[in-house]
């Protein structure tokens, strides 16, 4: 499984939603999915790839890590990877 895919399943998990109702569009607010699914969401993400994500759950929007949608979660993801490779 693809890094894009694994995320999308882990984020449709988290919006309760079938994985084929996510897109790379998609923002998590456009899926329902609130601050604490965020960082559940992160958590699952951390584990899944076994990165670390530079995230602060009570600044969301100030740290590197873009959350904007689906697709720059997937890139953020896929830069740590090779990073902390």
């Amino acid at each position: 499984m693809n890094v894009k895919d694994k995320v999308i399943e882990i984020i449709a998990e988290q919006a309760v939603l079938d994985p084929s109702d996510v897109t790379m569009d998609s923002t998590l607010q456009d899926l329902g999915i609130d601050s604490l699914g965020l960082v559940e969401s992160i958590f699952a993400i951390e584990e899944a790839f076994d990165i670390s994500i530079p995230f602060n759950a009570n600044e969301p929007e100030a740290g590197d890590f873009d959350i904007s949608n689906v697709a720059t979660i997937v890139a953020g993801i896929e830069t740590l990877m090779a990073e902390q490779a």
